[in-house]
This record gives structure tokens, sequence and C-alpha cells, in this order.
């Protein structure tokens, strides 16, 4: 898989007396970006988590505003209807309709139970039923929907086996998963047995990449986390990610021939920042130190699907700066998820942007389960929404820092949604924004009913070759 790490770049970096990172060549370093990233000098906090900006990242921000232009949808509807069309056609197969009961619905959970094929909803049976999965892996790049399904991951590349679970930060082993992501061109990268991989700073990743970890059972913990910084086409697929840990920086290897300086990570489980077209899929995701998912800065063409999150406060950020106008142009899809156990806040929460949050099973929140600032819209299809018993924390949404003389015209709607145990969904907006976005067009019944049967089988999968996963 050819490629020798190059030697680390020759820096005159180091610190002074205070501590702050000091170029003896240049001065204090000094950086400023097209990401809206204030111009910082040594000392101050780098949101971008980048040392030392030289022409390598530079081009990528380039490259990654480039993207953002392309990949954002004018006609968001048109992605949102797509989804639900496919859901629709899901249920019908299962015999649903707008007046199936709850008897009904657990049949259907029976039968889906002993059936062979246990896919349950428009993304798994597009691949789960196949027993032949392990030899047509890349068959799963084609069952993405909502805003990220033009990603292909590394579809159109060779196989990598990670055999390897040690790390390496400048010079990455043959058979690593550090090795790997930092290759040049596509890669799909599986893994040749179970393993806990223990990431000793952030795992930073180039575009035209597929982690899939089926058929092992596959830890990232206990360490730092993923990043996917100013790039595009990603799809991470069925890993554990939990007990992620703040990195202390570095000279870490973001490249094939490349090695970057960062300052210290956060300790994000996923962080997407400035990237476009990415999937996250069936993934099973707890105890991070920051949050579970953010997506900042220019990111766009975004699915999160099939996954289980639990135990963790600030679960996931959409839009980090109320300054940052250009996530205006964020689109993001979260289907088929479950939020579980010992969840506060932040299902997501979003700044500026666009958000399709459907059919997704929310059991359990302590403030709040969906919030925002900076007039983004959200719209919520068919989804569960389960209040805690605290009769303080029954409403399902949050606008923050922000008075209802502002909020009344944010377009926030429901559209399907199960509210159980008195939860609350205040709707804002134009009254006919579902019409205006094409949501009379997306639900042809009450699919929020269906959600415990289309989110049965989220986060990691257990696959067996020869088997239908």
């Amino acid at each position: 898989m050819g490629g020798k790490p190059e030697t680390p770049p020759r820096t005159s970096s180091s610190k002074n007396r205070d501590g702050n990172l000091y170029n003896s060549s240049r001065g204090p370093l000094f950086i400023c970006n097209w990401l809206g990233l204030a111009c910082l000098r040594s000392g101050s906090w780098l949101q971008a988590h980048v040392g030392e900006y030289d022409d390598y990242w530079r081009e990528r921000e380039l490259q990654a505003k480039k993207n953002l232009e392309k990949e954002y949808h004018p006609n968001p509807e048109e992605v949102t209807k797509h989804l639900n069309d496919r859901v629709a056609r899901t249920l019908l197969g299962f015999g649903a309709n707008s007046n199936t009961t709850g008897r009904e619905l657990r049949s259907m959970r029976k039968k889906s139970a002993i059936s062979s094929c246990k896919a349950t909803n428009p993304i798994d049976q597009c691949w789960r039923c196949d027993p032949n999965w392990e030899k047509n892996r890349k068959k799963l790049a084609d069952c993405i929907l909502g805003f990220g399904r033009n990603t292909t991951g590394g579809k159109n590349g060779p196989i990598y086996v990670v055999t390897d679970p040690s790390d390496d930060l400048l010079k990455p082993a043959q058979g690593t998963l550090r090795h790997a992501v930092t290759k040049d061109g596509p890669l799909w990268i599986i893994f040749s047995r179970s393993m806990i991989i223990k990431l000793k700073e952030e795992l930073l990743m180039t575009s035209n990449k597929t982690i899939d970890a089926r058929g092992a059972n596959v830890h990232v913990a206990y360490g730092a986390g993923l990043t996917i910084q100013f790039m595009k086409n990603v799809i991470i697929h069925n890993l554990h990610i939990h007990h992620i840990l703040p990195g202390n920086g570095g000279l870490i290897k973001d490249g094939e021939n490349h090695i970057g300086l960062r300052t210290r990570s956060d300790g994000d489980g996923i962080s997407i920042f400035g990237s476009t077209n990415i999937w996250l899929d069936h993934l099973s995701i707890y105890k991070c130190s920051d949050g579970i998912i953010d997506i900042i800065q220019g990111s766009t063409a975004i699915t999160i699907s099939n996954c289980h999150i639990t135990d963790h406060n600030d679960v996931m950020l959409f839009g980090a700066s109320d300054s940052y106008t250009p996530d205006e142009k964020m689109q993001v899809t979260v289907a088929f998820t479950r939020f579980g156990k010992n969840l506060v806040q932040r299902m997501p929460r979003i700044r500026f942007g666009f958000v399709h949050v459907v059919n997704n099973d929310y059991t359990y929140w302590n403030m709040y389960a969906i919030g925002g600032s900076c007039h983004p819209t959200i719209i919520s299809q068919g989804n569960r929404f389960r209040a805690p018993r605290n009769i303080a924390a029954k409403e399902v949404l949050k606008r923050e820092f922000t008075n209802p003389e502002v909020w009344k015209h944010w377009d926030w709607s429901s559209e399907g949604d199960v509210l159980l145990n008195g939860a609350i969904f205040i709707e804002s907006g134009d009254p006919n924004a579902s019409k205006k976005y094409g949501v009379e067009k997306m639900l042809q019944f009450k699919t929020g009913q269906m959600v415990p049967v289309l989110v049965e089988f989220s986060g990691q999968l257990v696959c067996s070759p020869g088997k239908p996963c």
C-alpha cells in the first residue's frame, strides 16, 4: 500500500517562557482564514486546532470552501422528500398504514425478529439482506439517503485491511488505522479481527475514505477521537466510539506526505470541520469528553443514521458560532437513530442551516432534546419523543438566548411525531412551513408510530460472513 512517510518538517518552533508557541524565524504565529476564525497570535485558542497554517492546510481549506458551494442544495425539500418516500415504501412493505394499531406494530416487530433478514428501514434494506455482504462490501455506498446521499467514501479505491491496533503519530505502521486514513486516494478500510484502538492523538482523515468495521468488533476508545477537517467524501460505519479524551496536540501525520502541528483537541467522538459529503452509520457512541458529534464551520451534505447514542451531556453541535453565517448552507439529516439513556441535551443543537430530523427515537433527555439559535430550519418528522418525569423538562425544543418575538419567525415544524409522557413540541415560523418545504408530500401516514421498528437495530451490528447482517 506504498508510501513511506516523509521526514517531519523541520521547524524552529518552540515555546516561550509563558508557554506560548513561538516561531523564532517569524515571530509569534499569526493565522487567519476564510472560515471566520479570528487572526490569532500565539497563546490564543485556535478553533481549527491547526498549530501552524502552512501551504498544505491552506490548500485543503480553499478546496473545502469550493466543496461547500458545490454541495449546498438550493432546494432541500427535494432531499427530504426523497428520504420520506423511501421510508413510506419500507413501511408499506411491512403492511403499515395510518391506521396501524399497537398490536399490529408488535406483530410486525415479532416477524422482523424471526426473519432471516432483520432490516427494518430503507437504508438497511438496501444491503443487510445480502448473505454475501462481505464480498459485496461496497454496495453499502449505494444505500445512503438524506443530505449525504452523494457520498461514496472509498468505493472507487482498493480494500485496505487493518491488522494492527497500535498507533504511531509520525510513522504509522502498515496495517494500522492511522496509516490507512492518511493515504492519498480512495480506500475502503476493513478490519481483519476485533480490536480496541487507543488513539494517542486525534485521527486526522483524508478524503475519499470508508471505515467499514462489519465482521469485527472494533472499538475506538480510551484515547482521542476522529477528525474530519477540510475534506470530503467519508463514510464511517459500524464502530464503537467511546471514552474519548482530549489530546495534547503536537506533530501528527495528517496526509501521506505531510506531518502537521496541532493544538490540543477537545475530546469529541467525531469532529466534522469544513467538510462535505459525510455519512455516519451504525455507530454506538457514548462517554466522550466534549461532544459526541460536532458539525461546524462550513460543513454540509451530511447524513447521520442508525446510530445509538447514550451517556452524554452535550450530544451534537451543528454550528459553533453565532457570527459564522456561512453555516446557513449547512444541511444535515439525522435518521433512524436511538437517543438512549442518560442523555442531557443537544440532540442536536443547531445554528443556522437546515436539519431534517426524521424517524428517531428520543427515549430520554434531562434538559431538552433539540435546540438552536440563529434561525435554523428544523423539520421534525415521524420521531418519537418520550419526555422525562421532570415537569420542567417536558418541552422537546429550546430556543437558545432568543426571545419569542424573534424565534416566532423561525421555521421549526413537526409532522407525524409521537409525543409521550407529556412531551410538548412548540412549533414556530410560517404556519404553512410544512407546505413551504414540501412536507405535505413527505409523510403518507404517521410514521412516528413505527419508530420502534425503524430503529430496532440501531448502533453497531454483529455481522457474520455468509449470513444476512
